[in-house]
């Protein structure tokens, strides 16, 4: 068994941040709100900070480490229906970081997360809450992505449902998945498909500098957003 360091430190900050970012925006919209005074507000605050996450894992996909890269778990569309037919065979290949189907989840995943905290910044409830690019549309473009979001909302609810369901199976599997994103390692039984070539950039850590760097940018639209 060989345990490896596959998730650095920004990675699984962005994963944990995000998680909870979905929760108070899922609670905040799908109950009363309590105990939160202005459920709206809190909502569209949390939007903020998502937007700030997702914007540090859109840089990070580009400069972080090897398996947070994008060029990592991005295949083409004959690995990923290979992957799959070994995977319904029942031999679940090796994947240090993640797998071809989990890559393109990923990826299907961020691009609604993005979606969905855009759009959030043109919507209205006419009443008490106006989003701080509402002014920047008329009132029928508004409509429309508010139709949108709450579309996307649907669609996100089953994205995480999908996911949720991924874990379990993966878990049954033997992998342990959300335990790699909490400490950072994973264990396997051997190499991985995903391994970078010896000598590879991608085996060196981020910068703790760069890392540092891609906060403060990603940070920038929040504190605009937040004072806005």
């Amino acid at each position: 068994m060989t345990r490896l360091k596959v998730w650095d430190v920004p990675t699984r900050l962005f994963h944990w941040g995000l998680v909870g970012c979905v929760a108070l925006a899922f609670y905040t919209m799908k109950t009363d709100g309590a105990p939160f005074i202005f459920p709206i507000d809190i909502h569209a605050r949390g939007g903020y900070v998502l937007i700030g996450l997702l914007l540090f894992r859109w840089l990070w996909g580009l400069v972080g480490s090897h398996h947070a890269r994008f060029g990592s778990f991005l295949y083409s569309p004959a690995t990923l229906w290979g992957y799959a037919r070994r995977l319904m065979s029942g031999r679940l290949p090796l994947f240090a970081g993640h797998n071809p189907l989990g890559g393109l989840m990923v990826m299907v995943m961020l691009l609604s997360l993005t979606f969905q905290a855009v759009s959030g910044l043109f919507l209205t409830d006419d009443i008490f809450f106006n989003a701080p690019l509402h002014g920047l549309v008329d009132r029928s473009t508004a409509r429309t992505l508010a139709g949108l979001h709450h579309l996307n909302a649907n669609l996100l609810m089953g994205l995480i449902a999908a996911h949720l369901l991924a874990l379990v199976v993966h878990r049954l599997k033997g992998e342990r998945l959300v335990g790699a994103m909490i400490t950072g390692r994973k264990s396997l039984a051997g190499e991985p498909e995903d391994a970078p070539a010896t000598g590879a950039r991608g085996q060196r850590p981020a910068r703790p500098w760069l890392a540092l760097g891609v906060i403060a940018i990603a940070a920038l639209p929040v504190l605009w957003l937040w004072s806005a």
